[in-house]
């Protein structure tokens, strides 16, 4: 029993819950301020600066405005930083069960649906928090970030709609533990030609569900004063971007499990702990590759889209992409 409770709560805190996303996440981060500032011809940060930037914020004086709503002003970047670990846990451990023998509370035969669910609570909560906060930069941000939302939502349910019809053969599968299991017998997603298009929508997803340029329309430096977030300082500013750097691994991750055959993709040493480091290896060094293609090189060579084109591109460009792949894993292709 006890022993249970330890592997529970180091599955939490450590691998692969809290301290293994949130050093990833800040790697990637750090990645990608560094290869955009090449991009540009510059010499950059180290890639460690999303630390220092997360850390220096941590020191800071928390002033929160006389007009604001304190509980909720307080409580809108706690709430989304624990939803994305919440996501974490069941992404992470619902794709490891099948090597790694995991028999966690975080995974389940409807994963798919609570993913979807959490990784909406990080944007309501920037939209709550924008709101509590009384700024009119803040009301313009949260409004976009209903809109940006809105948009891409609706690409992101059919390309998760498209993986469940595909691995269920007949049924819908939700489950990331069978997802991964059929990914063992077959080959990855990604070889298979139905699903390119919804490979490529899925990567147009990524930098939206992140906030990245050219679709940070809600935050906006140079236009809104970064919006929803223009009030805020110290520890929750920091929280907001822990779940920034958060959001990042993960959305890349789904990427990868989903795409590229999750964990598990043909590698077995007969040992349970070094299947798992070489195929946590893999995946690190595939969500450094999909971090570069999707956000870092739409964030260095593109303008930032106004809020109205990026809606519309999102409900033919994306979601039309989507749909395509959708119809033909329907009609058994």
């Amino acid at each position: 029993m006890i022993a249970s409770i330890l592997w529970t709560l180091f599955h939490i805190f450590i691998f692969p819950g809290f301290l293994f996303m949130l050093v990833i996440g800040l790697l990637l981060a750090g990645i990608d301020r560094k290869v955009v500032a090449r991009m540009q011809k510059r010499v950059g940060p180290p890639i460690r600066q999303p630390l220092f930037d997360v850390l220096k914020l941590w020191g800071k004086e928390n002033i929160i405005p006389d007009a604001a709503n304190r509980t909720a002003y307080i409580a809108a970047p706690i709430a989304g930083f624990v939803a994305l670990i919440f996501t974490g846990l069941f992404l992470f451990t619902g794709f490891l069960s099948p090597i790694a023998g995991f028999n966690s509370i975080f995974s389940n035969n409807a994963d798919l649906i609570i993913i979807l669910y959490l990784l909406t609570i990080p944007g309501v909560c920037i939209i709550v928090g924008g709101a509590a906060s009384g700024n009119p930069f803040a009301g313009v941000g949260l409004s976009r970030e209903m809109v940006a939302m809105l948009g891409y939502e609706l690409p992101f349910v059919m390309v998760l709609l498209t993986i469940a019809k595909k691995t269920g053969e007949g049924a819908m599968n939700f489950s990331l533990a069978g997802i991964a299991s059929w990914n063992a017998v077959h080959t990855a997603f990604v070889d298979h030609l139905a699903l390119i298009p919804a490979a490529l929508a899925m990567l147009l997803v990524i930098p939206a569900e992140v906030g990245t340029n050219p679709f940070d329309v809600a935050e906006a430096e140079t236009e809104i004063c970064e919006g929803p977030l223009v009030e805020y300082s110290g520890k929750p500013l920091a929280m907001f971007k822990l779940n920034s750097v958060l959001k990042m691994f993960i959305m890349t991750s789904l990427f990868t499990f989903l795409f590229f055959g999750g964990v598990g993709m043909g590698i077995d040493t007969g040992i349970v702990a070094v299947n798992v480091l070489i195929n946590a290896l893999i995946l690190i060094a595939i969500d450094i590759v999909v971090t570069i293609i999707c956000i870092t090189t739409l964030n260095a060579v593109c303008a930032r889209l106004k809020v109205e084109h990026m809606f519309k591109f999102y409900w033919t460009v994306v979601a039309g992409l989507a749909l395509i792949s959708l119809v033909l894993v329907w009609i058994g292709l």
